[in-house]
């Protein structure tokens, strides 16, 4: 009776955006097949880093040789990394990743303990690295964008001009994120195509110019290689990091139809087609560029276009602001989904983990990850602030494999739609105890107490308004009653008719 009442009061069209589970319940809804799930990780994963600057592995490893099977190993790691948390994502069955993860394998062990991974995870993710993330990709895309209109500028003028066009784009895109999802997957799925169709013209360039005998650098093998430990390992973080983003399809896992056959299934088709795809792009920049210039150009892609592609060199450009673009926007839609988790989790603002009634977007999460982000870009310069970005993930990498290995004994019983063997989340476990490591100890710099400054402070917030829920009662009352009122969003698991 109650899903007739609102067939009456809405609009056709609107209904079928609408799920109601006894006619009374508003969540998230699932609207990520394959192909859009596939492009997600796609999204997320192929940035600025691989037209931009791919050489700081070249520069750690030494040679062309070593450099190629660093990044082969490299997507080798990020997929069964992956296909660990596909595992994790089909068991626990939440958006959120990590964050839902650790509720899941640590948060009744201890009264205080138990939920503080999973607060200090959401912390540094919605309040600072993903924020920080997606203003320096943004900004990235609008350095690009306006690249021909702003060559006389002076550069005072030209900062301004790219903040103002960063803050423009920042604006469309959480528009996207807050309108729809299947407005989101729509455009997602075009940009991820042209960010493919991209790879494929600086390949098909690097095979264009091997067919012409220009093999000279290539030719040097393994000339040069690095045989100091610290060079490899610095060379393999520098590959992982140009592949992050794979685990982003099981941050959105309560919006993917099928979840157990999608989730594994998008990650074995999309890091190893990234794979590839990074691989030749590499062998084709390596046949046109030297070993100097490969690492001391300021944008690789974009002088190799210059000596390629003649004419046509302005798709290089265009290509890095296209996968900029779709970059950000992913990773935008992918924190809402952790801020939106850890609100019902009461480990962020409740308003956080309302969803528009009408578009089933957790809306005012959007709009305040775009605010955090709009400061940070306006700040200007935090690129410091994401140098330890890597170090971050991989810590959380290393637990959320140390959470599998629990929920494996705590929850033996519990059906699991895929599974890794033990092995894989073992090896993936002593990569990333490896890397947590490697850098404090290979460059011992106050980055990292800048880090592990951050996760005090999240301590401290969470021990003060979580653990001991000191907060101003009042004031998020009405904070909350304007976000409902502003966003037309209700708690997702109330919805009155």
């Amino acid at each position: 009776m109650a899903a007739e009442k609102l067939s009456q009061k809405e609009n056709v069209d609107e209904d079928k955006d609408i799920e109601i589970i006894q006619g009374s319940t508003v969540k998230l809804k699932r609207e990520l097949g394959l192909f859009s799930a596939v492009n997600l990780i796609l999204g997320v994963m192929i940035g600025s880093g691989i037209f931009v600057s791919p050489a700081s592995a070249l520069e750690h490893s030494g040679s062309v040789g070593l450099c190629l099977i660093i990044w082969t190993v490299s997507g080798i790691i990020s997929l069964l990394g992956a296909l660990s948390f596909a595992e994790l994502g089909t068991v626990v069955g939440k958006s959120g990743a990590e964050y839902a993860y650790f509720q899941e394998a640590f948060g009744k062990i201890h009264k205080f303990w138990g939920p503080l991974p999973s607060f200090i995870c959401a912390w540094i993710y919605v309040m600072i690295l993903r924020p920080a993330e997606v203003a320096i990709i943004v900004m990235t895309f609008a350095e690009y964008a306006i690249q021909p209109f702003t060559s006389d500028l002076q550069q005072d003028y030209k900062d301004t001009a790219i903040k103002l066009a960063s803050l423009c784009g920042l604006f469309v895109m959480t528009y996207i994120n807050i309108t729809s999802v299947k407005l989101f997957v729509k455009v997602q799925n075009v940009f991820g195509i042209c960010k493919v169709f991209a790879c494929l013209i600086v390949i098909g360039g690097g095979i264009y110019e091997i067919i012409k005998g220009n093999t000279e650098h290539l030719d040097k093998g393994f000339e040069g290689s690095t045989t100091s430990a610290g060079g490899i390992a610095l060379a393999l973080y520098s590959g992982l990091w140009a592949y992050d983003g794979w685990n982003s399809v099981t941050v959105v896992t309560e919006e993917i139809i099928n979840p157990g056959v999608n989730v594994p299934l998008s990650i074995s088709i999309a890091v190893p087609l990234i794979t590839t795809l990074y691989v030749f792009m590499n062998v084709a920049y390596m046949s046109v560029l030297s070993y100097a210039e490969m690492t001391s150009v300021p944008a690789v892609a974009v002088v190799f276009g210059a000596r390629v592609l003649g004419p046509a060199s302005f798709l290089i450009p265009l290509g890095v602001a296209v996968a900029t673009f779709g970059c950000a926007m992913s990773v935008q839609f992918g924190v809402t989904r952790v801020c939106y988790t850890a609100a019902r989790g009461g480990h962020m603002l409740e308003m956080f983990s309302y969803v528009n009634v009408k578009r089933l977007t957790p809306a005012p999460a959007v709009a305040f990850q775009a605010i955090l982000t709009s400061i940070f870009i306006i700040v200007g310069n935090i690129r410091t602030l994401i140098e330890f970005a890597s170090w971050f993930l991989w810590f959380f990498y290393g637990l959320a494999m140390v959470a599998l290995l629990v929920l494996r004994k705590t929850q033996a019983n519990k059906p699991r739609p895929y599974r890794v063997p033990t092995s894989v989340p073992c090896f993936v476990l002593l990569v990333a105890i490896f890397l947590s490591i490697l850098p404090i100890v290979h460059d011992p710099s106050l980055k990292y107490l800048m880090a592990i400054g951050f996760i005090v402070m999240g301590g401290v917030v969470y021990t003060i308004f979580v653990y001991h829920k000191k907060t101003p009662t009042a004031l998020l009352n009405k904070i909350t009653f304007l976000t409902q009122i502003l966003f037309e969003s209700v708690p997702p698991s109330n919805r009155q008719d």
